[in-house]
């Protein structure tokens, strides 16, 4: 079973932590709340759909530093920051890095519960695209070297005549590893095999075995 959705609440100040918190709980959210960036960092990462809802100042790791951290460690929590003394390119630049939104206190409990459910629709939806990327990379991974080079034409636009040309191979083989693909991958279309390609992140190039 998929994990549940699960809310995180990192705020320096007790009161918004015990009322923000009571506000999700009441909407039907699992709440874990923490005191510092630093806190929420020694946690395991949570398996499931996730929401960090952060203070942009805070002593030690502030809300800012936290984004950049979670970046730089590739991973996907969707943050919704909120604070009491923003600005507009703070604002930006928290956007531009991949916020779902930013508050200003005082804010609305609407506001803030329309922005919680974004960030967790936006994180199924980034996980469901992580999943489909792992799977299609698994597929890929079976693929004998001689296999990925003729994929990567196929799904170039090449005909199999200038594979082979392009391989020094004959058109017959081109023939047999194209439907060795083909079987491995569960595709039975050119358009299913570049669905799969793009979900994987592999460029479609002539240079053999280049995978990215």
């Amino acid at each position: 079973m998929s994990a549940p959705a699960l809310v995180f609440l990192i705020d320096d100040d007790a009161s918004v932590r015990k009322g923000v918190s009571r506000l999700l709980r009441s909407a039907g959210y699992k709440c874990e709340t923490f005191a510092s960036a630093s806190d929420f960092l020694e946690r395991e990462q949570h398996p499931g759909p996730t929401c960090l809802i952060v203070d942009v100042r805070m002593p030690g790791l502030n809300g800012m530093e936290l984004q950049e951290a979670l970046v730089q460690r590739r991973r996907e929590e969707q943050l919704v920051f909120i604070t009491g003394h923003g600005d507009i390119s703070m604002c930006s630049q928290a956007m531009k890095a991949g916020a779902v939104d930013f508050l200003p206190k005082p804010f609305g409990d609407d506001q803030l519960l329309e922005c919680v459910e974004r960030a967790l629709s936006r994180s199924r939806e980034q996980r469901q695209r992580s999943a489909e990327k792992g799977d299609a990379r698994r597929l890929l991974d079976a693929l004998t070297p001689r296999e990925f080079e003729v994929m990567q034409l196929v799904v170039a636009g090449m005909l199999n005549k200038q594979i082979a040309s392009e391989l020094a191979i004959a058109e017959k083989t081109v023939k047999v590893h194209r439907g060795r693909v083909m079987q491995k991958l569960g595709v039975t279309s050119v358009a299913e095999l570049v669905r799969m390609v793009e979900k994987a992140g592999v460029a479609a190039t002539a240079e053999h075995k280049t995978k990215v």
